[in-house]
């Protein structure tokens, strides 16, 4: 989804205050379970409702919140609302953490006061590790980037973000070139990247759109598999919708904030990891 620019700043602590806010104990408790486990030196504030959250927020600075978007007294995004309202802080990271939260974002129906969302079906170490790149963020990673850009300004600028980060970009300036590689890397048995990244506007015959159609039908690759995350200047809800829904993993607006794209990067590459190491003992 895209995030207002304003709450897009990266945030990073030693000893992190999250807020879990969830009308299910058991949910509650197994998050901050997770977050503990994986979190060292994490406070996870743990609330029923969203007017005990936002008590809560007034006994000192929080770092991190996540909330269902269903809770007993109000709507999720009704809470991240009061909390941009009431909040001290200029910066809060706010998640929403929901089974339904990919229809909701297809729908275009989560709000800009809500910095990003996470699929509970994932799992909640998945969440754990969502939630670390915000607060702890990772200096440098691993991974290969299939990279598609035609404009050499944003590619040279956006392949430095990223190598500074320790991944590698495989930089091509068309989705046929993209196709090419991926395709010929398939006869080989190999995927050919851990990632692409991709814009929709493109100055060949085929769009980013076409590559993410190609990616999931012709090539047979799921969103598990080989993440796609596309980045477009094109703010119409319905053409975000028909990204989504043709199997974009997530969207990033343009112009690019390196924090949020690299953080987005990194949780997709390291749910897939994941994902893949699951296939490949399943089938051993």
């Amino acid at each position: 989804m895209s995030a207002n620019p304003k709450l897009t700043r990266h945030l990073s602590t030693d000893n992190p205050r999250v807020l879990v806010v969830d009308g299910s104990r058991v949910v509650r408790r197994l998050i901050e379970q997770t977050l503990k486990a994986h979190l060292p030196g994490v406070s996870v504030l743990a609330c029923e409702t969203g007017a005990e959250a936002l008590a809560q927020l007034g006994t000192g600075v929080v770092d991190f919140v996540t909330t269902a978007l269903r809770l007993p007294d109000m709507d999720g995004l009704e809470l991240a609302r009061q909390i941009r309202l009431n909040s001290p802080q200029a910066y809060m990271p706010i998640v929403a953490v929901s089974g339904d939260v990919q229809e909701r974002l297809v729908s275009r129906a989560l709000s800009e006061d809500v910095t990003d969302y996470f699929d509970k079906s994932l799992g909640f170490q998945a969440l754990a590790e969502f939630i670390r790149g915000y607060v702890q963020p990772t200096e440098s990673t691993s991974g290969e980037v299939l990279y598609v850009e035609d404009s050499r300004v944003v590619a040279v600028a956006t392949r430095r973000m990223l190598e500074k980060h320790g991944l590698t970009v495989l930089h091509v300036i068309s989705v046929e070139d993209a196709l090419a590689m991926l395709e010929t890397a398939q006869t080989m048995n190999r995927i050919g990247a851990d990632i692409v990244l991709t814009d929709v506007n493109l100055k060949g015959a085929l769009t980013g759109g076409d590559l993410l159609e190609r990616i999931r039908r012709q090539l047979g690759y799921g969103k598990g598999h080989l993440p796609v995350i596309v980045m477009t200047g094109d703010d119409n809800p319905e053409n975000q919708a028909a990204l989504l829904r043709a199997g974009a993993n997530d969207l990033v607006e343009k112009p690019i904030e390196e924090r949020l794209l690299v953080t987005k990067l990194l949780f997709q590459l390291r749910v897939a990891r994941n994902l893949r190491a699951r296939a490949d003992r399943e089938t051993a």
